[in-house]
Formats: C-alpha cells, structure tokens, sequence
C-alpha cells in the first residue's frame, strides 16, 4: 500500500512539472503577442483614432459615407501604417467621437492591461480626458500581425452618476409594472358591466315589434265606371226621344247639360 501510494506521488509530480514546462513556453509565446499587441495600441491605434478625429477631410468622408470599409482598410494602411478592418475603424470613429463630447480628448494614456483567448487578443487602455477618464478596449486577431478587429472608448463614470442611472433605470421598472398593474386592474374593472350590456342587448331582442297597418281599401274604381256608364247611356235615351219628339232623325244639335234625378215617387 505504501508502495502505490509512493508511485501515485511521483506519477502526480511528474505530470505536474510537465505541465509547468508547457504552459512557461506557451506563456513566454503568447507574451509576445500581447506585447507587440500593446505597444500597438499605445502607439498606433490609439493616436491614429485621435488624428482622425482632428483630420477634417477624414470626418467630412466619414460623415457622407463616401468610403467602403475596404477602401477604409486601404487608406489606413497606406496613410498610418496601420493594419485594421475597415468596419472596425468607422465603429471605433464613432465610439471616440461620442466619448470626446463628454471627456474631451485624450491627454495622457496610463494603465496597458491584455487577455488572449484562442482567437483574439483583449488589450485595454487606461486613458485621462481634458473633462473626464476613459478606457480603451481594443481587439486584436491572436497572431504577430495584430489587425484591429474591434476599438471603443468608455467613458468614466462618477459615482453619482452611477447612482442617478441605478435610479433613472430602478424608477423606469418600477413604474412600467406598476402601470401595467393599473392597466389590468381598469380591464378587470370592466368586467362588471358585461352582464349589463348583455342584459341590454337581450331586452332589445325580446321586445315586440310594432304592429304593422292594415291596408288601406282601394276606391270602388269599377262601380264608378259602371255609373258613369249608365249615364251615358240615360242620355242617349233621352236624347233620342226628344229627336223623336221634334220629328228628327239624329240627335245631332242636342246638348243635355245635366240630368238630375227626381224625388217624387
């Protein structure tokens, strides 16, 4: 038993000096990178974003999109030196002309810090402002050539200012659940008078409709007719009598103006 436990030990000790030895060599390799990575961001990136925010005719072609992010890349790489993507240079020139509206520009750079992971390298830079602090974080492909992937500016804040936004964002919250419980609460509410309006609509259905009119008789068109006719025809006769009377064929220059019926019986 003491045999194992001896040989378990000196197994553990090996494997762990090994390990020792491998990570000092990838760490010494990978020191490099990080080395190369914030010397270039101290003295390329970092006064490169400060020179093209001074350079008018940089800001003008930035403000109407006149380049592509490959023309961009071009341009830096042959006016600066500097090996960044193009995306990555008009993202960076947008964070650094926001930050310089609250801290002014950069006046001194202080505190280098660097990650690497297996793809990107993480550098970030303390910075002071004319008004207030900042830091830079810069992103650099893991490799010698160390390209500019991605570049910000954030600016420092106050304590107080702290506070107000914990504040500004604890009020928001608060007040958006407490309206949505008032909303819910007055939805409810109305709950109350569904049965009514129901209530409504079902007396209006039950109610009787009006009774419709009887239709007015028609005039007895046809007795008049006959009547009218037995006049005619009353007239013709007395007509032929009185020619008959007169010693006349025809009734022609006879003209009755009316005829009136007689009451005696």
């Amino acid at each position: 038993m003491k045999r194992f436990v001896a040989l378990l030990c000196m197994l553990t000790c090996v494997f762990s000096l090994t390990a020792c030895g491998g990570e000092e060599t990838v760490n010494q390799y990978q020191a490099d990178k990080l080395a190369v990575a914030e010397q270039y961001a101290t003295d390329s990136i970092i006064p490169l974003m400060e020179e093209a925010l001074a350079n008018e005719t940089i800001m003008d072609i930035y403000a109407q999109g006149g380049y592509t992010a490959e023309e961009w890349e071009t341009v830096i790489a042959n006016s600066f030196s500097a090996s960044v993507e193009g995306d990555a240079f008009l993202k960076a020139l947008e964070s650094f002309e926001n930050a310089h509206e609250t801290m002014g520009a950069i006046v001194s750079i202080d505190d280098v810090n660097s990650a690497v992971d297996d793809e990107t390298i993480i550098v970030t830079v303390d910075v002071t402002g004319e008004i207030k602090n900042g830091q830079v974080e810069l992103i650099f492909s893991n490799d010698y050539f160390a390209v500019l992937k991605s570049c910000t500016l954030n600016v420092d804040a106050t304590f107080g200012e702290l506070m107000t936004k914990a504040a500004m964002n604890t009020l928001l919250g608060m007040g958006s659940v407490f309206a949505v419980l008032i909303l819910i609460m007055f939805i409810i509410s109305l709950f109350g008078y569904i049965p009514k309006i129901q209530a409504m609509f079902a007396k209006k259905a039950d109610k009787p409709a009006a009774p419709t009119p009887a239709p007015v008789a028609a005039a007895p068109v046809v007795e008049e007719a006959v009547e009218e006719a037995d006049d005619y025809a009353l007239v013709a006769v007395i007509a032929a009598a009185i020619a008959a009377y007169e010693g006349k064929t025809t009734t022609d220059g006879f003209v009755v103006r009316s005829i009136k019926k007689s009451r005696r019986r």
